[in-house]
C-alpha cells in the first residue's frame, strides 16, 4: 500500500496530476492545487475497487483524515469529498461541520441540502472543531451564521465571505451581529 509520494508533477490534469516518483508516474487525484514542474509531498490514499485503484493525495495527513471521514458518510464517495475539499477550505469546512452550516458545504458541486445535512449528522461529533474554539457559551457559533446571513441579504456569495466571517467571529467573540456587520463591510470593501 502506498502512503506516501514524493516527485516531481508532470502534468496537471482535470482533478489529478501526473506525479513522477523516480521513473515511474503515478495518477493522484488531488484537491490540492498544484503546478507543473514543482516538487511536492502528497499523503496517499488507496481506494480499491472491482474495476479501479485509486490514489487520492493531500498535503497534510489531517486533510486526508478529513477525506476519509466524508467518505464514510451514506452518499458521499471520492468523487464527491473531493470535489467538497477542492472547492471549500479544511478549516472552513471543519468549522462548518461544527456549526451545522449546511449552506457552505452545499455550496461544492454535486452536493444537496440533504447531503450537506447528512455530513454534519454523521461528523459533527468526530470533528474537533473548526478553525474557532466552538465550544461554550454559543456567542461564536451563534454569530457566525447571522453574520453570514446578514451579508448574504446583502447579496454577497457565502463562498466569497465565509473565510472573513469566521475569522472576524473568532477575533471578536464577544461583538454582536449588529457590530459584526459593519466590521465585514469595512473588510469587503478593503479587499476590493
Amino acid at each position: 500500500m502506498i502512503g506516501k509520494l514524493q516527485g516531481i508533477v508532470d502534468y496537471v490534469g482535470d482533478g489529478f496530476v501526473i506525479l513522477m516518483a523516480g521513473p515511474v508516474g503515478y495518477k493522484v487525484y488531488t484537491p490540492e492545487y498544484l503546478t507543473p514542474k514543482s516538487t511536492v509531498t502528497l499523503w496517499i490514499e488507496t481506494i480499491v475497487r472491482e474495476d479501479s485503484i485509486r490514489l487520492f493525495g493531500f498535503s497534510t495527513i489531517a486533510s486526508q483524515n478529513l477525506f476519509n471521514q466524508l467518505t464514510t458518510v451514506s452518499g458521499v464517495g471520492p468523487k464527491v469529498a473531493l470535489a467538497i475539499m477542492g472547492t471549500i477550505k479544511t478549516d472552513t469546512l471543519m468549522s462548518a461541520i461544527a456549526t451545522g452550516d449546511a449552506k457552505t458545504i452545499a455550496t461544492a458541486p454535486g452536493v444537496g441540502k440533504k447531503v450537506a445535512e447528512k455530513i454534519i449528522v454523521e461528523l459533527k461529533s468526530k470533528i474537533g472543531g473548526g478553525s474557532f474554539d466552538m465550544a461554550g457559551d454559543g456567542g461564536a457559533a451563534g454569530a457566525l451564521p447571522d453574520l453570514l446571513a446578514a451579508l448574504e441579504s446583502l447579496g454577497y456569495r457565502r463562498l466569497d465571505i465565509v473565510d472573513m466571517a469566521q475569522k472576524l467571529v473568532a477575533d471578536n467573540p464577544a461583538l454582536g451581529v449588529a457590530q459584526l456587520v459593519p466590521i465585514a463591510l469595512k473588510q469587503i470593501s478593503g479587499n476590493k
